[in-house]
């Protein structure tokens, strides 16, 4: 045989190959394409959910009042041992309250927990 025949054979196999390898990788584009999307409208659908639970249960958004009243929170143990010691030192309500990222109302109601008279 002759090597220019020989080249021409390899060329025309490798075009052919060409079709099945690359609809591999364009199959795979479009899976993943697919799953983008569907991963999209899911994220859109649970968006959706959440914004219509939080009407039905009346949560109010940051800077507006709930109509809802909301459970009473508990302070943890450290946080309540950080307050005792500020008050100790001679903080003053606002401050400790500023300092533990508390209502000055919480505040007051964990020095009267721990029995501290305020004046």
């Amino acid at each position: 045989m002759d090597i220019p025949l020989i080249l021409l054979i390899i060329g025309v196999l490798a075009v052919i190959a060409s079709f099945f390898v690359g609809n591999r990788r364009h199959t795979m584009n479009d899976e993943l394409e697919n799953v983008s999307i569907s991963l999209h409208q899911e994220t859109s659908n649970l968006k959706k959910r959440v914004r219509l639970l939080e009407e039905e249960l009346m949560v109010a958004s940051p800077g507006t009042e709930s109509i809802v009243p909301t459970p009473q929170k508990t302070v943890h143990a450290i946080i309540v041992n950080q307050i005792t010691s500020l008050h100790k030192q001679g903080y003053t309500i606002p401050e400790i309250a500023k300092r533990a990222s508390l209502s000055e109302k919480e505040v007051t109601e964990v020095l009267h927990s721990k029995g501290v008279r305020l004046s």
